[in-house]
């Protein structure tokens, strides 16, 4: 089932506009390994889902899928061959905001390689350009 806040102040957003890189959910912080974003862009609920699905798939049940990303946004559709006007449409569904450098996905318990091939059909499945990450261990 795809996620969706229990509950929103509104119903409904305005567009807007993603603007600068990530500051925050920037780095690995779970996992060793992660997909970072390269450009900015909105992912549905159902495109984070399938990402969750293509990883736990791919590893069997080995190792620990992380999601870094939430859809809190809302965005509305209106219905086919309706005239212009007569107001904003009704919630179709859900979508998450990303900046450049956010970390999507995490894996941690699998071996660099296995990490690769899994987020290689994540990938696949995301509506912006993707890189894999290590975490970085400071000492």
């Amino acid at each position: 089932m795809a996620m969706m806040p229990k509950r929103v102040k509104y119903r409904k957003f305005h567009k807007g506009r993603i603007h600068g890189k990530a500051t925050r959910g920037n780095t690995v912080a779970y996992g060793e390994f992660g997909l970072q974003t390269l450009e900015a862009g909105r992912i549905t609920a159902q495109q984070i889902e399938a990402g969750r699905m293509a990883a736990t798939h791919y590893l069997r049940r080995e190792g620990r899928v992380f999601i870094r990303i939430f859809p809190h946004t809302s965005y509305t559709g209106k219905p086919l061959e309706v005239r212009m006007g007569k107001g904003k449409g009704e919630v179709v569904g859900w979508i998450a905001k990303v900046k450049p450098g956010t970390v999507l996905f995490e894996i941690g318990g699998v071996p660099e390689e296995t990490a690769k091939a899994a987020f290689s059909r994540v990938a696949q499945k995301m509506p912006v350009m993707v890189r894999f990450v290590t975490r970085q261990h400071t000492v």
